[in-house]
């Protein structure tokens, strides 16, 4: 008798979202956006609509969308296009003092999404923030009262929550950006009805010196996600002078092209996400 081969089926992997931030900073930042798209390994990008560069850049997200979603990276410390010489320690002591006044925060909100819709001619698909500032107090409030006002229904971007997935919580980097406004969002949120993701990961000391460090961080960051996890990161093609990120970016780009960050997504039983990712997020 002719032995019958089993019926093999197929491992279901678990769709994740990664966005490299800071899109339009750098055209060093750019290019590796797109050469990681093209090779699959994106999901989405933030952009940097405060950036000299924007315009620029925006003409060039044309033939990546919509297979790569675009999002508003809101910008308040990187110097162009808002007060110099603000960091995010000032930023954020302002904002837990209450030294925001709302006009202006919301016309910061409003001046950024109208040049994200002006140089792309559509709305922002997720909104996020530079250093994470889109959570912080009176900042969060005015988010909301611009997206209540300005964008319904399928129209509503997705937003950003770093409440960190599954043990990572227990990294001090990681649960200081969530105690700093990343839980209390995703609570706002998830009142009042705006999708957003529904855990965080990617952060870390940026202290990897190579391709192989950052790989161990991505293998904790992969073990504790869920699907519609999203993962941030920040690769250029080369180092960045000047930018206190600059050398790690090059590091992130190294290993996210490479066939060990294939290996490590599929050990995680993982995928990269990508198209239209808002069924993956929850509004409830």
């Amino acid at each position: 008798m002719t032995a019958v081969a089993p019926v093999l089926t197929p491992i279901a992997l678990s769709p994740i979202v990664l966005c490299a931030d800071d899109y339009a900073l750098d055209a060093r930042v750019d290019a590796a956006v797109a050469a990681l798209s093209q090779q699959g390994r994106l999901s989405a990008t933030s952009c940097m609509v405060t950036a000299p560069r924007w315009p620029e850049a925006a003409a060039l997200l044309r033939e990546l969308r919509p297979r790569l979603s675009a999002g508003l990276h809101f910008n308040l410390t990187e110097g162009h296009g808002v007060r110099p010489g603000t960091g995010v320690g000032q930023v954020i002591a302002q904002a837990y003092l209450g030294r925001w006044p709302a006009a202006a925060a919301r016309q910061a909100w409003r001046l950024q999404l109208d040049a994200f819709e002006q140089a792309t001619g559509t709305a922002p698909d997720f909104i996020d923030g530079h250093q994470h500032v889109h959570q912080l107090p009176g900042i969060r409030a005015a988010l909301q009262e611009e997206l209540a006002a300005r964008y319904h229904g399928h129209e509503r971007p997705w937003v950003r929550c770093t409440a960190p997935a599954g043990q990572l919580w227990r990294q001090p980097k990681a649960s200081t950006i969530a105690v700093l406004g990343g839980w209390t969002l995703g609570r706002r949120l998830r009142r009042a009805g705006v999708p957003r993701n529904p855990d965080f990961g990617g952060v870390y000391g940026f202290d990897a010196a190579t391709p192989e460090a950052y790989g161990a961080h991505m293998a904790a960051w992969l073990a504790e996600l869920q699907r519609g996890s999203l993962l941030m990161c920040h690769p250029a093609t080369t180092p960045l002078e000047g930018d206190a990120i600059g050398t790690q970016r090059a590091v992130e780009y190294a290993y996210l092209r490479s066939d060990a960050f294939a290996q490590a997504l599929d050990q995680a039983r993982c995928r990269i996400a990508q198209g239209p990712l808002s069924p993956l997020f929850t509004a409830d």
